[in-house]
Parts: C-alpha cells; structure tokens; sequence
C-alpha cells in the first residue's frame, strides 16, 4: 500500500507540474495580446490563481471522501474546465484522444479494416472495407465479436473492441466470432495492416455526364482524394459535391479542396488573430477553366475546414449551396504538442470567407450542449452581418453558412425508428443473403418485401400494412443498401442510397439554376471590370 501511494503522490505532483507548465504556455501566449501597462498586474494575477489551484488540488486529495484519480481530476477536469471559459472549441487532448486526433488527420491506421458498431448488447461487425485483411479473411457483416486474442468481448465497449483490433502493421489478431448458420464459434487469424481512411468516401457517376462525390472530413490526404476523383470522373457536365455531415479538420486541406473548382488567384479564405496577422489563402491552381455546374449540399453537421469551401463557392458565385444552415464554426484552432503525449487545441484566429464574412454563431451564455445539439429558432438571418457575392447576392455571416436554396432536413417517423432500434433492417439482409445470391442487378421487388414482412413477424417487430405502404419507397431503398453492403460492401450500399436521397435528387434538379448563377456572375464582373472609373 506504502508503494501504492508513493506512486499515486508522485503522479499527482507531476500532474500539478503539468497544469502549471500548460498555464505557464497559455500565459505566454496570452501575453502577446495584452500591453505592457497591464502585463505586470495580469502577471501576478496568474500566480495567484496558480497558487489557488495547487492549494485547492492539495486539499481535495488529502481529504476527500474516497481517493481521488488524479487523471481524471486533472484531465477530465481542471483543465477542459479551464478551456471552456475561452470557446467551446479550445479543447485538451488526453494521450488516448491525443493519439486518435492524429491518427484522424493523417488518414490512416494499422488494424484489420472493418467498421465494429453494438447489437443488443454485443460488438458485432458492421462492415470490413473491400480489399483490408478482414474482408479477405472473409468475415462478414453481422459477425459477432466473441472474443480477441482469447479475451472475451463480455462487457466491452465499442470503442475497447476497435482499440484490441488495431496494433502494429505485420502483428496477428486472433478474431473469434459467432455467425448466424454456423453450429461453431469461426476463428480468424488476421494480420494486421496499414488501413486508409477515405475522406472522399463515396464517387460515381450519378447519371450521364453528372458526377456525386461525398467527402466526410478533411484529412492530409483529402485534397490528394479529390484530385483523383475528379480525374476518375472525367470530363465532367455537372457535380454534386455532398458535404453534410462533414465536420471539417484540416484548413490547408479545405483551401486545397476549394481550388479545384476555383480561378486561379481567387481567395478562399483569410484569418487572422490578436496575436497574428491577416494571412489569405488564394487558389494556386484553379480549375483550368473547367466550369461545371456545381451543387453544393450542406446541412447542419457541415462545419468548419467544410464551411470554408462552401463558403468560397458561394461568395464567388461559383455554385449553389442548397441544404440547411450549416454549423457556424468560425473559430481556427492550433494544435501544440505537450508533454505526456497530450495535446492542446487553443483558438488563435478566426476566419473569413472572400465576401468577409465571420460565420462563427454565438456561443455566449451557451452550454456546449445546447451549443452543439440544441439549434432551434436560429435559422433566421436576424442581426447578421450583411454581404455581397462576386455577381451582387446578398450573404449573410454570423451564423454558419446561410444556402442559397432551403432544403427541409427529412425527419423520421414512428415507424422507421422502430425498425432502427430493432436493427430490422440490418438484421434482414444478413439474414436474406445468406439465402441467396445476389448480383448487381438485384432490385426489392413484391417478393423480397413478402419476405421482409415474414421476418418482422418472426422478430415479432409490429407493424401494419399502412405503415408499409407509407413507408415503400425508404423501405425499398434500405433494404437494398443493407444487401448491397453485405453482398458486395460499404462503397456499394452507400451508392444506392446517394441514388435514392431525397436531397441528391433535388441537387440533381437544381443544376441548371447552378450554371445560370455562375453564368450570371460571370456576365456582372465582367460588366463592372469594363466599366469606366471615376475619379
């Protein structure tokens, strides 16, 4: 026990160090921004509040009811506590999310290649990627993850499981599953390798001559992906770029994105900060004269890096952002490595879109879950500061990324909620593929929906014929996805679903008022270039 809480009082001295040394550095930095005439008394401010803190911690340890986890005390604590006073986006990184950050930009892993998710109460697999070690293993989705290395997932998180999954390139995993038709648990012997993380998740032609392309984040190699794309793509006379849900990442990568579908020298982007000076971000490249219509689909979980490029095409007029509101982060983080193998993301400067618009919402008197989650009655463009486009629009700032054309988010009902959390649908095309073969041309027509009601009535899910029929065309389209993800994988089902989304379709149909926007941009800067100037 005497070895135990040396250990203990050595790790929570260490820790104060530490706090005092992260203090130390947002001193400094904090001490740019202030004059000299107030830097003495700030100074002395800082030491007293440091002294306070390491009274306060002193006090807590030694007396508090049970023993104190000095990790979480400080970690999970003092320190994002600390943060949170500044913006909801400075943030700490402990060495675990410090590492999954990284492992997020660089766009890469080392595992076995397969999306893990919970069901009633296990980890199962949801889908290995094409081509990964898992998929060549042949584990499928639906597998359910009994054990790794010999021990049992019993308990375990998702995340644990994913954490036991991965390990050094070359090294081999022991995967014990359980699958549906088999009498006998299935052992895989899976080596591990290095597995991408495509940011540009989903590219196909959608229909003749029209490209889609999502892409989920940018990453160090999202501008690379969409490169590719484009040329895979071809000779384009259309795009839908998706980019809902995309929560943003890297700057440079969102200004790389941007200039692909850019002119040369135009500005995608300028930030600047108390303690830095204005920097602007130009298209070095451009498009190359290829000036397609562009349909840009954005929502409420577009932020950031992402609301960089769909603000840059809005405000040169380049093409339609249709969609919701988008999140409103405005706010530019710098990451400094600490010690620990910890992290600290502090805002430093805030961006602005080629109009000069500051499209950070207010977060003021907010908690950050009502920041985050809760964004009702702000839709609107009350008190918004007021811009102009290249071709004239107005475009508002202060609130996200406001779309040119409005697209109600789709709500689901009752009846496909039910379906969800008894993961019916998941569960179904497991179960039908089994059965069957399936090719590409594979359609949900009347006899596989007789089949799906016979399976809902073994789950004993209730539904009624009226709720079938309401539901028919969403059904059709999920079950087929789900097949399609299990029979040929995730690239394959997201395909079917981006060709049946309500919003992909309307994108489709708002082509033509793309082109006629950058056509008119283009007729009015040209107009105001040949105009005479007065003096």
């Amino acid at each position: 026990m005497a070895g135990s809480s040396r250990r203990s009082n050595s790790r929570s001295i260490f820790l104060i160090v530490f706090v005092l040394a992260l203090f130390g550095l947002l001193g400094m930095l904090f001490a740019q921004r202030i004059s000299p005439a107030t830097a003495p008394s700030s100074d002395s401010d800082v030491r007293d509040s440091l002294k306070q803190f390491t009274e306060v911690y002193e006090k807590v340890e030694e007396n508090y009811a049970d023993p104190v986890n000095a990790d979480k005390a400080i970690y999970n604590g003092a320190i994002p506590s600390m943060l949170h006073q500044l913006d909801p986006h400075s943030n700490f990184f402990d060495p675990k999310s410090y590492s999954a950050l990284r492992e997020e930009q660089r766009g890469k892993y080392y595992g076995v290649g397969m999306t893990v998710g919970p069901r009633n109460n296990k980890v199962i697999v949801i889908a290995p990627f094409v081509g990964t070690p898992a998929y060549r293993a042949g584990i499928r989705p639906g597998d359910i993850i009994a054990a790794i290395d010999g021990k049992a997932t019993d308990n375990m998180s998702t995340s644990d499981v994913a954490d036991l999954l991965k390990g050094p390139k070359g090294t081999t995993v022991r995967i014990t599953m359980l699958r549906e038709g088999s009498d006998h648990p299935l052992e895989f012997a899976v080596i591990r390798d290095e597995i991408p993380r495509y940011s540009v998740d989903l590219h196909f032609m959608i229909k003749p001559g029209i490209g889609y392309m999502h892409v989920s984040g940018f990453q160090e190699t999202t501008e690379h992906e969409v490169a590719e794309a484009l040329e895979q793509m071809g000779d384009l006379k259309g795009l839908v770029l998706d980019l809902r849900q995309n929560p943003g990442g890297l700057l440079s990568e969102g200004v790389g994105v941007a200039d692909k579908f850019l002119k040369k020298g135009q500005l995608i982007v300028s930030h600047h900060g108390r303690s830095s000076p204005e920097k602007r971000y130009v298209a070095a490249h451009g498009n190359g004269g290829r000036d397609y219509p562009l349909v840009v689909l954005v929502n409420r979980g577009t932020a950031s890096a992402a609301e960089i490029v769909a603000g840059a095409i809005q405000d040169h007029d380049r093409g339609l952002i249709a969609g919701e509101v988008t999140f409103g982060k405005g706010l530019v983080q710098t990451v400094y490595p600490l010690a620990e193998n910890t992290g600290l993301a502090l805002t430093t400067a805030k961006y602005y879109t080629p109009s000069g618009r500051l499209i950070q919402r207010d977060y003021s008197n907010l908690s950050l879950y009502d920041y985050y989650y809760n964004r009702e009655g702000e839709d609107n463009n009350t008190n918004h500061e007021v811009k102009l486009t290249d071709g004239g629009r107005t475009v508002y700032g202060g609130g996200g990324i406001t779309p040119d054309v409005k697209i109600a988010p789709m709500k689901s009902n009752k009846f496909q909620e039910t379906l969800l959390q008894h993961y019916a649908l998941f569960n179904f095309a497991k179960h039908y593929a089994i059965a069957h073969k399936i090719t590409q041309n594979f359609e949900v027509d009347d006899a596989v929906m007789l089949d799906f009601r016979k399976f809902m009535d073994s789950e004993k899910v209730a539904y009624t014929e009226a709720e079938i029929m309401e539901n028919n065309d969403w059904l059709r389209s999920s079950i087929k996805s789900e097949i399609f993800v299990d029979a040929f994988g995730q690239e394959e089902g997201l395909k079917v679903r981006a060709e049946t989304d309500p919003d992909v379709i309307k994108a489709l149909d708002l082509m033509p008022q793309a082109r006629a926007l950058a056509d008119n941009a283009k007729k009015v800067v040209a107009e105001r270039n040949s105009a005479p100037v007065t003096r």
